[in-house]
């Protein structure tokens, strides 16, 4: 890739502290590669691949830029019932999905956590920093692909 990588990044705003910590994280690691950032909130960690296939579907449209890849960012924490696991289900199994479909270079910064403090301990920037670690793995992703295109 001769240009600077763009990036989505799809956060789900349900903790907005979490989420922030994350988006910043992300936003460093792109951007300390050469890489610029565009940001989209949705509610929740559900949303998270719709949206991204939104995206696909109008760069293929014609209507929006393309991407070159994403950064799903968010926080799913344990409560009382089984909705935790049928939401860590189906967002990461989402992204998985469309990245296998549609060769996308999605990095996963989805947190699944028993409570809050853990959220925290991986999504702080001094800490875990998981935003930067899924910024990274997308652009990681870019390059690999990139080299099977070019033969290189």
């Amino acid at each position: 890739m001769t240009e600077a990588p763009r990036i989505l990044l799809v956060e789900a705003r349900f903790y907005d502290d979490i989420a922030d910590q994350l988006a910043a994280g992300a936003t460093a690691a792109v951007e300390a590669r050469g890489g610029v950032c565009e940001r989209i909130a949705v509610p929740g960690a559900m949303e998270i691949p719709l949206v991204v296939r939104f995206a696909v579907d109008a760069a293929k449209a014609g209507t929006a830029a393309a991407f070159d890849g994403f950064v799903a960012l968010g926080c799913v924490i344990r409560g009382e019932t089984t909705h935790y696991d049928h939401v860590c289900q189906e967002s990461i199994g989402g992204l998985h999905k469309l990245a296998l479909r549609h060769a996308l270079a999605i990095g996963t910064g989805v947190l699944t956590c028993e409570d809050r403090d853990q959220a925290w301990a991986r999504a702080a920037v001094d800490q875990g920093n998981k935003g930067a670690a899924a910024a990274n793995a997308a652009l990681d992703l870019i390059a690999v692909r990139d080299a099977f295109r070019t033969g290189g």
